[in-house]
């Protein structure tokens, strides 16, 4: 599904994405458990954003990379062999943004032998500053992320 089809409002499994002009800031996250190993300590507070309304999951994929660099996805259950989270809530979240590749490019970020998960968000809490810009007709023309280490980085930087 193209960008073009979300903001015209297409349907996917996570739901109704929204009619043109109304959907927030789309992000998107890649997040390494090394050595395959997942607590689940995180799944209460991400379902927590979604319950208060902060984010809406559009996607939520797990992969695992295989020693020798290929790539698979895994699907909720088999995470889950144990009964240990509680990850049915997740189940569906597939709004067809995502796509081989999406994958590929997720692959060279993950070292083999290790799991991620990819999860596409809607930022639900920036729709009223979205709403007002896109009345006056402003545009957003760039947005992204800083990396925890640069941050860092700076902070110990202006510090010396």
């Amino acid at each position: 599904m193209t960008t073009s089809e979300v903001a015209a409002g297409e349907q996917g499994a996570a739901g109704e994405l929204g009619a043109a002009g109304e959907l927030g800031p789309v992000s998107y996250l890649i997040v390494e458990f090394p050595g395959s190993t997942m607590t689940g300590e995180a799944f209460p507070l991400l379902v927590d954003l979604v319950d208060r309304g902060l984010i809406r999951i559009l996607d939520l994929e797990f992969v695992t990379r295989d020693p020798d660099g290929s790539m698979r996805t895994v699907e909720l259950r088999d995470l889950d062999s144990d009964g240990r989270f509680n990850l049915t809530m997740f189940e569906g979240t597939n709004s067809g943004l995502l796509d081989e590749g999406d994958f590929a490019e997720a692959a060279s970020t993950i070292e083999p032998g290790s799991s991620a998960a990819i999860l596409i968000f809607e930022n639900h809490w920036a729709m009223p500053f979205v709403q007002a810009l896109r009345r006056t007709s402003a545009q957003l023309v760039a947005a992204g992320y800083i990396p925890q280490d640069t941050l860092e980085a700076s902070v110990i930087a202006t510090e010396h």
